[in-house]
């Protein structure tokens, strides 16, 4: 078969991105938990024991890669679609080659999937007979959630796996790669024929890629059209590939990460002048601005929560208005989401509620749902009395079944939420109590006996 990493000509033009994908396990970096020695992809690629799989992560992280280099393992026939560009004739077309493939020479095929989740219900569901039959090995590969975007009949015949964003470091190692990479690369940066950047320069580049290995190597490659042959880089070239300032960063990214410490804490301090400084020295030093949009959404839960639920929205409606306009007006709604943000009243009851409730659960038994919340979809559940006590709240007075409890019997008297007397959580913190008192006056009591003891 022929081989898949050498079947482009040589004097046909490449992006640097294509000419440094990896040919072998050794050469593929980050991903550990999947690659590393004795981990599930790698023994997959070593034993040739393969099973089809869907490939989860953000852009550039090595999903394409990988698949590649499983195939070439393999000695696979390689056939790649994208969900964008593909319907169900090309999935048809790619079925009949893979059968021909098999009946010819009896050589074994992968199809890869990008984009997998842009399939609709019926075109993920054309793949499966051929999955469960072998005539192809079936990967796939989507930037959200699978759980979410695709079809449980298709991901119970593939096991997913979650890959993550590579690390500052990872990209920079391969951004070193390329640079001393004579039959790949640029041709050495240390010979003097090639391109010359200093090491500051090059972790800024790795930053300023969030994430993104091929965002990173698109860098470097445009960088390499600025700068004569064997010339060094200036902070002039570099801040014209970047498109702004990096004076800001620093080699470990300490400074960096130390400037949104102080954002995210002038936030939650109630500054807004404080968060609109350290916002702006951010931008200034080359952040992402939708890095800041990311940590206000954190920030909108963990620091405001139900004190003003508004704040959530906002930060999402901001998020939003830079996606449509670019970063001109864009960076503005990110700035009024953060002063927004430091101005509202603060709680942080709902993070810490629900930290407590996670550490319970991983610390606890699983308890059996209580009866009288089971569902009861067949008779034999309802002969077993699943969801006979249940009290309807709509059907009771205030819409509230005063006396009800919702938790397993052993966390009976459990309460994790505990609003503050800040914002909208002062309502909350009224109503609750006054259903409280509700639960105190009613006759019927769930779990009577225990919480009478318990009191």
């Amino acid at each position: 078969m022929k081989d898949l990493f050498s079947d482009v000509p040589a004097e046909a033009y490449q992006p640097l991105a294509a000419r440094m994908r990896p040919t072998s396990l050794d050469d593929y970096i980050g991903q550990t938990h999947l690659v590393g020695p004795g981990k599930p992809l790698r023994r997959m690629v070593e034993t040739g024991n393969c099973h089809s799989f869907i490939l989860w992560g953000p852009p550039g992280v090595g999903k394409t890669t990988f698949a590649q280099l499983l195939s070439h393992a393999l000695d696979a026939q390689f056939i790649e679609m994208s969900a964008v560009m593909s319907g169900v004739k090309e999935i048809r077309a790619a079925v009949d080659q893979a059968k021909q493939s098999r009946m010819m020479n009896g050589a074994q095929t992968v199809l890869f999937v990008d984009e997998v989740h842009r399939f609709n219900k019926s075109q993920q569901d054309a793949f499966l007979p051929f999955i469960e039959d072998g005539t192809f090995l079936f990967i796939g590969a989507t930037t959200e959630n699978p759980a979410f975007e695709l079809n449980s009949a298709l991901l119970s015949r593939a096991r997913v796996y979650r890959l993550k964003t590579p690390s500052v470091e990872d990209i920079q190692l391969v951004l070193v790669r390329a640079l001393q990479s004579y039959e790949k690369g640029m041709v050495g940066g240390s010979e003097g024929n090639g391109l010359q950047i200093d090491e500051y320069f090059l972790s800024v580049l790795a930053q300023a890629a969030d994430g993104d290995i091929r965002r990173g190597l698109n860098f470097l490659e445009i960088l390499s059209d600025l700068v004569e042959p064997g010339a060094k880089v200036t902070q002039e070239q570099l801040e014209d590939v970047l498109g702004g300032s990096v004076r800001r960063f620093d080699r470990k990214g300490d400074v960096f990460y130390d400037q949104i410490s102080a954002f995210h804490k002038s936030v939650r301090g109630s500054s807004p002048d404080g968060a609109l400084y350290w916002m702006a020295r951010m931008l200034d030093g080359g952040c992402d601005p939708l890095y800041i949009a990311r940590r206000l959404l954190a920030i909108a839960s963990e620091d405001i929560g139900n004190a003003d639920p508004r704040a959530l929205q906002i930060g999402l409606n901001a998020w939003d208005v830079f996606e449509r306009v670019g970063p001109g007006e864009g960076n503005r709604a990110i700035a009024q989401a953060a002063v927004y943000m430091a101005s509202a009243p603060k709680s942080n009851a709902v993070y810490q509620a629900f930290n407590q409730a996670m550490s319970d659960v991983a610390a606890q038994p699983s308890y059996d749902v209580p009866v009288h919340l089971r569902n009861a979809p067949t008779s034999l559940a309802k002969s077993m009395g699943h969801g006979d006590e249940y009290r309807y709240a709509h059907n009771e007075e205030h819409a509230y079944a005063a006396g009800e409890n919702y938790m397993p019997e052993e966390l009976a008297n459990m309460r994790y939420y505990q609003p503050t007397d800040r914002g909208l959580e002062k309502k909350i913190n009224d109503k609750l109590a006054w259903l409280s008192e509700l639960d105190d006056q009613s006759p019927l009591q769930r779990y009577a006996d225990l919480l009478r003891k318990d009191g």
